[in-house]
């Protein structure tokens, strides 16, 4: 060993002398690539917690054909005549036909489609490129709920442009190689292009054992036409009930995870009834055509009483009695015009009781229609339904696909049981054979931290849970410029004055008489709700002696008042009003205890804290200035593809406290996930998000600049793991720089992952799993740092886990210590008396989105932009800023 090795290694020899005719060039610093963060690896176990045995469910797979290659096809498809088949509806039927047809060709094998332009077999074909040529029959009445079999309407236009053309050509061609060794690779945490690739033909082969039982595919959930899975939601939706399905590489080998999954789907049937409740109009003249338009369209109709299926391309612009079209005459004689109701009902002599005033449903082109009447069409069954649900919809959906564990074990060892998986000739030629036992795993319970409340008290929550009986606030504040505005609400307002400043008494809270209560004009209200809000104002302005401190807003509907958003944009961006919303239907000692939570946090008092962060002994976050970051982006719901996303992010403040947060949203470009404004250089200042943050910190902790920069980052998939790593922490690094070239602050970050099918059981219980579960083996990754845990006490059906996965860690956290961070961060929402299932930050940057995203009327814009439907490349839609909030309101916790 040589000692002047910097690394400890051998030195390096010389390097080669120059030639005299060689100029050397300088190497250029831009070209110098940074090399780039990946995840890290596990650094050990934790030890600490109870140990507890438990039941998950992922059952365990043996591959024992390891040496074998799996080989993929690209797959080409054509009409008789060369032309290229776009749609992607009638693959899985022609490569079914061509497996029949041509089974000897292909030495018999069997292949895994994926639908589209993938195929895969085990070992390889004869020849790297194949031609066939295979027909059809029946093409017309080809169905397939995932559009995976069954052609579009412009195909089956051209099958009869073509003489009923029912001959096509398929064309196989060789692509890549894949070893099956790449599996074992991953399991030993080797991951390769390889490995994700041999995964995937495994979960491509669950898909098409699906598709060939007839069932809609989403992704890996499967959902069978079976009405028994049906339930109803409400406005013509029905939720249905199937099952996910997927392999996973773990440490302890190679599982398939199974787990209920719901979907919602349109109700089949006649076309008018779906109409009738989807708009909760009382009769088919009452139907909003406008609406019923972007609701229908591309959805696939049997149309009576052939049954023959189409898809719905649009609707007629004038009633069925109107709507002209020629009749092609036989032989020579002249084309007739008429309208579709004579059509239907002198020449095809059918009887139509509603459709002579109503449009009627086109399933051909937009310059080649072709008219149905709205009652003779009928749904077709497994279609799914992606418009938004209804706050009540989301409600019904929810009670109604709730399982307690046994009962979801039961659920899940029979669909293991009739998937049959083990008959796949797929999966029996890949070696595949799956275990029918749920794999049982060791965790561990943490103790729940203890927690301080007024008075010098503390003490420790039992089950997730605790109270504020006889219990000060920990940092009660005052409240006595308020007064109360009543949008219409029915309510004993002087009974709900006393018993809140009687309530508020007990927690510690002073609560003076309010200045006034302010009564929306009866005559206001069918105003438009901005007209409902400016109003009150105009009487606030009138009727107070200044600004108040507070307004307690009283609204006459819960969660769907339209009201909410105007009123909070007036009070947070224009006023700097603080301001608590209720719908005061059931009022007792509960209610406004949770209520005066709420107040008090955003006043800027604080309800209770952990007693480590009081002390203040944390680890690692005591010591050092630390601040905590969560970061969330919420999209546009379904169907809104135009509306912008909202990118939210909390910080810590005030430290050595991490109970403490302020939110910075802003708006971006629909549908992206990585936060774009994180560093924003305008000139010679920055204006993005991170500046505000740090700057907030500094000032509210004592001019301390934060050391340790702690991410936790929601809503991203493992495929983006590297962009956070890469693109979002680079952006706070060059914020850091920005304010200070010299500071260096170390950083952990660590993404929670809700959106999962990983559960867990008791073995010997019917409960859920207790609060403060934590899982780092068996199910967790064979290499990368991930452990899951159930910080929350689970009510109501099966406890859901949060899926933690630490990136990064130059901070230098032990798995003990950050599994007990992240347990405490889910006792500090400051809005509720329980544990919750995710970090608070987290959940705060939800909340903070959630509001902030009312102050834009995106909805309406949506409904009335022209990029309806999915133009989100960029500049497409101009993003509206958000409105600043004020001053006054800009860092406290308005958002809870």
């Amino acid at each position: 060993m040589d000692s002047s090795s910097p690394n400890g290694g051998e030195a390096l020899p010389p390097p080669p002398p120059i030639p005299p005719n060689v100029v050397p060039l300088r190497a250029d610093k831009g070209q110098v690539q940074k090399p780039k963060r990946v995840p890290m690896a596990r650094k050990g176990n934790a030890r600490k917690g109870q140990p507890i045995q438990l039941f998950t469910n992922h059952f365990r797979v043996n591959v024992a054909n390891v040496e074998g290659y799996f080989f993929h096809y690209s797959v080409a498809l054509f009409y008789e005549d060369e032309r290229p088949i776009e749609g992607k509806g009638i693959g899985r039927r022609l490569l079914d036909r061509v497996h029949e047809t041509y089974s000897s060709e292909l030495d018999g094998k069997y292949f895994a489609y994926d639908g589209e332009k993938s195929l895969f077999t085990v070992g390889s074909l004869p020849h790297n490129k194949h031609e066939f040529t295979v027909v059809l029959e029946d093409i017309a009445s080809s169905k397939s709920p995932d559009g995976g079999n069954s052609p579009s309407n412009g195909e089956r236009k051209k099958f009869r442009r073509h003489s009923q053309s029912k001959t096509f050509k398929v064309e196989i061609s060789f692509a890549a190689k894949i070893p099956m060794n790449a599996i074992a690779s991953a399991l030993r945490g080797q991951e390769s292009e390889n490995s994700q690739e041999a995964l995937r033909v495994l979960d491509i082969i669950l898909r098409q054992h699906a598709a060939k039982q007839g069932c809609l595919l989403v992704r890996q959930s499967f959902f069978h036409n079976n009405p028994r899975n049906f339930t109803d939601l409400g406005g013509g939706v029905l939720g249905c009930k199937g099952f996910h399905s997927s392999f996973r590489a773990t440490q302890g080998g190679l599982s398939l995870n199974v787990d209920v999954s719901t979907t919602m789907i349109v109700r089949p049937g006649p076309l008018l009834e779906f109409l009738v409740a989807n708009q909760n109009v009382k009769n088919p003249f009452e139907v909003d055509w406008a609406k019923a338009k972007r609701t229908l369209k591309s959805l696939r109709i049997q149309v009576h009483p052939s049954n023959a299926e189409s898809k719905i391309t649009g609707l007629s612009e004038l009633p069925c009695n109107q709507q002209m079209f020629t009749l092609k005459q036989k032989g020579d004689a002249e084309p007739q015009e008429m309208t579709v109701y004579d059509y239907f009902v002198n020449i095809k002599r059918m009887e139509l009781r509603y459709s002579a005033e109503l449009p009627c449903i086109n399933v051909g082109k937009p310059k080649k229609p072709t008219y149905i009447p709205v009652e003779l069409c009928s749904l077709v069954s497994l279609q799914r339904y992606t418009k938004a649900l209804s706050t009540f919809q989301r409600a019904a959906l929810v009670e109604k696909s709730r399982q307690k564990p046994q009962e979801r074990m039961g659920v899940l060892s029979e669909v293991l049981k009739t998937s049959n998986y083990d008959a796949d000739p797929m999966l029996k030629s890949s070696g595949v054979s799956i275990n029918t036992h749920f794999t049982q795993i060791d965790a561990r319970v943490l103790p729940a931290p203890r927690l301080k409340v007024g008075n010098g008290e503390e003490f420790q929550p039992r089950n997730g849970r605790w109270n504020f009986n006889n219990k000060k606030l920990v940092n009660p504040t005052k409240i006595d410029r308020w007064a109360i505005v009543n949008f219409s609400a029915r309510c004993d307002i002087r009974g709900l004055v006393r018993d809140l400043i009687k309530c508020g008494e007990q927690k510690g809270i002073h609560i003076d008489q309010p200045f006034d209560v302010l009564e929306e004009n009866p005559q206001a209200r069918r105003a438009p709700p901005v007209v409902r809000v400016e109003q009150m104002f105009e009487q606030i302005k009138a009727k107070l002696p200044g600004a108040p401190q507070f307004l307690l807003c009283l609204l006459p509907e819960r969660k769907t008042s339209a009201i909410y958003g105007p009123w909070k944009k007036k009070n947070l961006a224009e006023f700097g009003i603080v301001t608590q919303c209720i719908a005061p239907t059931r009022v007792n000692d509960q209610y406004l205890t949770n209520v005066l939570l709420k107040i008090n946090a955003k006043m800027g008092g604080l309800n209770s804290m952990l007693s480590v962060e009081h002390s203040p002994s944390i680890p690692l976050i005591s010591k050092v200035p630390t601040i905590i970051l969560g970061m969330d982006v919420s999209h546009g719901s379904p169907g809104h593809s135009d509306v912008p996303s909202i990118a939210a992010v909390v910080s810590s403040r005030q430290w050595p406290l991490i109970s403490r947060y302020r939110a910075c949203v802003r708006t971006q470009s629909p549908k992206v996930e990585m936060i774009d404004s994180l560093f924003k250089p305008v000139e010679k200042d920055d204006e993005g998000i991170m500046r505000e943050l740090l700057l907030d910190f500094y000032t509210s902790s004592g001019k301390r600049k934060p050391d340790q920069i702690v991410i936790f980052r929601d809503g991203v998939s493992e495929s983006q793991f590297s962009q956070v790593l890469n693109i979002e922490l680079d952006q706070i690094i060059e914020a850091c720089k920005f304010l200070d070239e010299k500071w260096n602050p170390k950083f952990t970050v660590i993404i929670a992952q809700k959106n999962h099918h990983t559960k867990f059981f008791q073995t010997n219980s019917p409960d859920n799993v207790p609060p403060g579960t934590v899982i780092d083996t068996k199910v967790c990754h064979p290499k990368n740092n991930d452990f899951y845990i159930c910080s929350h006490a689970g009510m109501i059906g099966t406890t859901r886990p949060t899926h933690y996965h630490v990136l990064y860690d130059e901070i230098g956290f032990s798995p003990d210590d950050l599994q007990e961070l992240v347990h405490s961060l889910s006792y500090v929402y400051q809005r509720s008396t329980t544990a919750i299932s995710v970090v608070a930050p987290v959940c705060y940057a939800h909340l903070a989105a959630t509001q902030i995203s009312q102050f834009l009327k995106f909805e309406e814009m949506s409904e009335t932009s022209s990029s309806h439907g999915g133009m989100t490349s960029a500049g497409a839609v101009p993003v509206p800023e958000l409105p600043k909030l004020h001053e006054n309101v800009c860092s406290s916790m308005f958002f809870c």
